[in-house]
């Protein structure tokens, strides 16, 4: 049995006005809760450090960048470093990264026990759009903000097992999980900060996007014989709601824990990493059963190409 006790760290909204040290005090509030709990790895949501500041239209560069973080940790993070070193925890969480070169990204990192960045994943599925577009109920202007990552999906070793990170939009994607699937991951683990209601489709509110969320991450998991641990952002931010549901997905898909509230709030289990090993050598061995002769289409092609019509018999 390799075990990894897992906390999934569920944080309730963050005000537009809310400052970075007041975010981080809750942050470290979750990750002592989940040391009594007797977890030894933490994971928080996408943008856990500020509010989701992409639902926001802003044409002066520098207001903007006042949502990202230039340096890693930095002052405002440092005592969130302190206390995972203190509780011996690895974690992981999302920011908005700002690099030294001026370049932009939706950014998720995986540090270990003694604080060491292991692991850095840039979001390649931006969703939204890019300018003002005054017929959608709310803006969601990732695309306007960020670059997409320039990363890939890394799989490393840490924690005795093989890990990898996604964030939000990337989950509704097969192809996140199988390239992560094809480097033998075991646990896959993201942040979200998913709106309640489609803002292109008022019909589509929180009870569909909570379904989506579930069938999503539990046919990656078991598509990949791998755990899945994701964890929302969620609750009302300056009258923007945003879905919670944060959970943990075992390797056969099934749901192991749930978060209840849309505050923050803390899930922890216990994770086999040996559990994927069934799956993978089985109905899920790639090795004996893919037949990539077949899936050029998937890597040659973006947007629909429809057959040819058939030609009707005289």
């Amino acid at each position: 049995m390799r075990l990894v006790t897992v906390a999934a760290a569920q944080m309730g909204p963050i005000q537009k006005a809310d400052g970075r040290g007041q975010t981080v005090e809750r942050m470290i509030a979750l990750m002592d809760q989940a040391k009594a709990a007797g977890a030894d790895f933490i994971v928080y949501p996408e943008l856990a450090l500020t509010t989701f500041f992409p639902r926001h239209y802003m044409e002066d560069q520098a207001e903007v960048d006042t949502w990202f973080e230039a340096d890693m940790p930095n002052a405002a993070t440092a005592p969130l470093f302190a206390r995972a070193r203190e509780h011996a925890m690895a974690m992981s969480f999302g920011y908005a990264e700002l690099t030294a070169d001026g370049r932009h990204f939706n950014t998720s990192i995986h540090v270990d026990a003694s604080g060491e960045i292991v692991s850095k994943y840039r979001k390649v599925h931006l969703p939204g759009h890019s300018e003002f577009d005054p017929e959608r109920t709310h803006q969601h202007l990732e695309k306007r903000y960020f670059e997409p990552g320039d990363l890939g999906f890394p799989v490393y070793r840490t924690l005795n097992g093989l890990f990898g990170m996604c964030i939000c939009n990337d989950r509704r994607w097969p192809e996140t999980y199988r390239v992560m699937g094809l480097q033998g991951v075991e646990m896959i683990t993201l942040g979200y900060n998913t709106p309640s209601v489609n803002s292109q489709k008022a019909a589509e509110g929180a009870e569909d996007r909570l379904f989506h969320n579930r069938l999503v991450l539990q046919s990656g998991a078991y598509q990949n014989s791998t755990w899945v641990v994701a964890v929302a952002k969620a609750g009302n931010e300056d009258g923007h709601p945003l879905i919670a549901g944060s959970l943990i997905v075992d390797p056969d898909g099934k749901v192991v824990a749930e978060a209840k509230s849309e505050d923050d709030e803390v899930i922890v289990h216990g994770c086999d990493l040996d559990a994927c090993t069934f799956g993978k050598e089985t109905i899920f061995d790639f090795a004996r059963h893919r037949r990539t002769e077949h899936y050029a289409r998937i890597c040659e092609q973006t947007g629909i190409v429809e057959p040819p019509e058939t030609r009707q018999q005289d």
